[in-house]
């Protein structure tokens, strides 16, 4: 079922590949649009490339992120998989998992054109794209999360972007460190070695909330 649910969820999103090619283009234009609003000194630019780069991922993710289930919510077919209570967690893990394919992970292929832009050297960009494969699914993990309680909700965008920016701080956190670590030569091991257990942490305990999230908002 979860094979299943994840091709599914791919053959749909392939078929609005615009959405997909709309959170990548978004993540693209955030992190160009800094240096032109800014000297082009190559010392600031380093300063705050990661930290550029990473705000512009949390945003481009917290785009993609309503429409999660709410479409499924819409035609009826979400309360169908609820009554699937076995195979239920397969089938919301293979939604979760196909989100992050068609959003997260090639946001993260792309970061390192924009560490380029910033004047990341080789080390730097392969911390962030690191960073940035362990982050993007914890924000994903999150933002399902947010998705789901915002599915019993009117005007959702304000209230999902509330629900999900405090929990994602210290992702930011962690992973923008961890490429201001690797450039100024202390190693990036630590903030990494956060992010993955982060990671292992929402990967346990996100499904579960975002499961009885949405069986609340489907009673």
């Amino acid at each position: 079922m979860f094979l299943a649910s994840l091709q599914r969820d791919l053959r749909l999103l392939l078929r609005q590949a615009s959405e997909a090619w709309l959170v990548l283009v978004f993540f693209l234009l955030i992190a160009s649009l800094f240096p032109l609003a800014m000297q082009p000194e190559p010392k600031t630019l380093l300063a705050i490339g990661p930290g550029v780069s990473w705000v512009s991922a949390l945003l481009s993710v917290l785009l993609s992120m309503p429409r999660m289930f709410a479409a499924d919510a819409q035609d009826g077919s979400l309360e169908q998989m609820l009554l699937q209570s076995e195979a239920w967690m397969s089938i919301l893990l293979g939604k979760l998992v196909a989100h992050w394919l068609a959003s997260g992970l090639p946001l993260s292929l792309v970061a390192p054109l924009i560490g380029l832009q910033y004047g990341l050297d080789l080390n730097a960009i392969a911390v962030l794209l690191a960073g940035l494969l362990l982050g993007t699914p914890i924000l994903t993990l999150i933002g399902a999360i947010a998705a789901a309680l915002n599915l019993s909700a009117r005007g959702g965008g304000a209230l999902l972007a509330l629900l999900m920016l405090p929990l994602c701080i210290p992702v930011l956190v962690f992973g923008a460190g961890a490429v201001e670590a690797q450039a100024a030569g202390l190693g990036a091991e630590a903030h990494l070695s956060l992010l993955a257990a982060g990671l292992i942490l929402a990967a346990i305990l996100a499904p579960w909330a975002c499961s009885t999230a949405i069986r609340i908002a489907m009673d």
